[in-house]
């Protein structure tokens, strides 16, 4: 492919956006003051704000970079990644959001974490859940510079100059816009950047979406392309992948965007919990916009390698680069390198506020060692992540592969069930939480090193059936284990449970004490029943392992 750096306004517009994330950073950093600030905003977003980050941090380098090359590969068997987002955020909001926002109004709760520990009152399950946040972030983060570097390179042209110097380079030059405004501003440079990287990544999606239509020769004349070159599998609902794979797409990314945490962290921030009615709409609309990128590259490239104006690719992650920087008229180009960017920061500012709480929070609590000044221990930590995860993805090239199935699946697998359930059904213990966090975690980073791993070839491949997804199985292994534990409950855990302190007249954890008045739409928000109805103790409480 050949460089951007000789068509002015392709770079140019890489470079204002540059300047933009900048200067919010830099004015988002005057606002940061505490830790509640830089952790949630000083849970103080409207619904727009609120919406957009959702959006952006769902959507990275996986969407627009991702999805058109999982699409070349397999055909239309990768749109069930994208079939649940119909509904995805309506489940997110109805299910934990609303219980998520009333916790983080009446106790102090900043991660999700903070919530098992809430919730449970343990601090293994705590513990277990900001290990599953640190190892899935440190996955996310390294494929997502890795992808930042990638666009970097191409739209700069550094691989002429720098050789094989190139791709390290444009990785670092990527990190250091992500650290200034991520470690000066916190989730607030996040949220505000995002709702610019919002409306950039839904603007470059409907942009390129038409253009690929156009170049393609329209839908009949792309199928009809593709089925000569590619065969008619290509195009049938599950595409060239076996059965299992696509189901368990379908498993991972609807009922596993229960457990992730850059999404579950943006309730935290809504100013109005009235509000929730209204965000899975806006959540849902920006997201289908967003997917049209995915289904028109998807389609168009591997009809333009048909017709011969393509070359066939050699890495499938290659279709969006390939198409704009071959195909695409330089404005077009332009403003879909900015929102590529923007897709693939607005995620990883996410997951460095994730992780670094995570790490200066959580794991020092569950550990019974709270730390002093988090303010500035979570800047540091914001620092680590991203230098530990750029030096990761250009030690391991190939990360980038594992996104839709390591470090989203480590959250589904490890989260989901725990916070799903135990939300709504009092009868989840903290025992049960604990295992079947530990399980979703141990169970998919083992299956999936099994897997792939390519440095040990004495090692058995998983006993898996054929397609079968890593983290689908993990998922349902960790719901099993919540339920299972749940229901047989060894008889000394009983037996504390019948002696364990009430409060008197509690309401049941998470539900409003008395029906919501009559002619009042919306959500009312708790006055503090999801704190006050759990039996656990929280973080201050003693003696509150799992």
């Amino acid at each position: 492919m050949a460089p951007a750096f000789g068509r002015p306004l392709v770079v140019a517009a890489a470079g204002l956006y540059g300047l933009a994330v900048l200067a919010v950073g830099l004015w988002a950093g005057r606002r940061t003051r505490t830790a509640r600030d830089f952790f949630i905003a000083g849970q103080d977003l409207g619904l727009w704000v609120t919406a957009a980050a959702t959006m952006s941090a769902a959507f990275s380098g996986f969407v627009f970079l991702g999805g058109p090359g999982l699409t070349y590969r397999i055909g239309l068997g990768s749109l069930f990644i994208c079939l649940p987002v119909g509904f995805t955020s309506a489940m997110l909001c109805w299910t934990v959001g609303r219980r998520l926002r009333e916790l983080a109004g009446a106790a102090p709760v900043l991660t999700v974490p903070d919530v098992i520990l809430q919730r449970y009152g343990s601090r293994t399950a705590s513990g277990l859940a900001a290990l599953a946040v640190v190892v899935g972030v440190c996955g996310y983060l390294g494929a997502q510079i890795l992808a930042l570097g990638i666009v970097v390179e191409a739209v700069f042209g550094t691989r002429a100059s720098l050789g094989e110097w190139s791709l390290p380079v444009a990785m670092a030059a990527g990190t250091i816009v992500v650290l200034a405004y991520t470690s000066a501003g916190g989730m607030v440079a996040a949220a505000y950047t995002d709702l610019l990287q919002g409306a950039l990544m839904v603007a470059a999606a409907v942009g390129v979406f038409g253009v690929a239509i156009a170049e393609g020769g329209g839908l009949p004349a792309m199928a009809a392309s593709i089925s000569s070159r590619f065969g008619s599998r290509f195009l049938e609902p599950f595409g060239q992948a076996p059965v299992t794979t696509a189901l368990g797409f379908w498993f991972v990314f609807s009922v596993g965007t229960l457990g992730q945490p850059h999404l579950l962290h943006k309730f935290f921030m809504l100013r109005d919990p009235a509000k929730l009615r209204w965000l899975p709409v806006a959540v849902t609309s920006g997201q289908a916009l967003c997917l049209a990128i995915w289904f028109g590259l998807g389609l168009a490239v591997p009809a333009l390698v048909a017709q011969g104006r393509l070359p066939p690719l050699d890495r499938p992650d290659e279709a969006t680069l390939a198409f704009l920087l071959r195909i695409a008229p330089d404005g077009v180009v332009g403003l879909a390198l900015a929102g590529v960017l923007a897709a693939i920061m607005s995620t990883v500012d996410s997951f460095v506020n994730v992780g670094a709480a995570a790490i200066v929070r959580d794991l020092p609590r569950a550990l019974g060692r709270p730390l002093r000044r988090e303010l500035l221990w979570g800047r540091i930590a914001t620092g680590a992540l991203l230098v530990g995860a750029a030096v990761l993805a250009w030690l391991h090239a190939d990360l980038i592969a594992l996104l839709g199935t390591f470090a989203f699946g480590t959250f589904a697998a490890a989260l989901a069930p725990a916070l799903a359930v135990g939300l709504n059904w009092p009868g989840v213990t903290a025992r049960a939480a604990s295992l079947s966090i530990g399980t979703g975690l141990v169970l998919n980073v083992a299956l999936e090193f099994l897997q792939r791993q390519p440095f040990f070839p004495g090692l058995p491949r998983p006993p898996l059936a054929a397609g079968a997804v890593p983290s689908a199985v993990a998922l349902a292994a960790s719901f099993l284990v919540l339920l299972a534990a749940s229901w047989i409950r060894p008889r000394g855990e009983e037996a504390a449970d019948r002696t364990a302190p009430r409060l008197p007249e509690a309401p049941p954890p998470f539900r409003d004490p008395a029906p919501r008045p009559r002619g009042r739409p919306g959500i009312r928000p708790s006055r503090g029943a999801g704190a006050r109805g759990c039996r656990d103790r929280g973080p201050g409480s003693s003696g509150s392992g799992g």
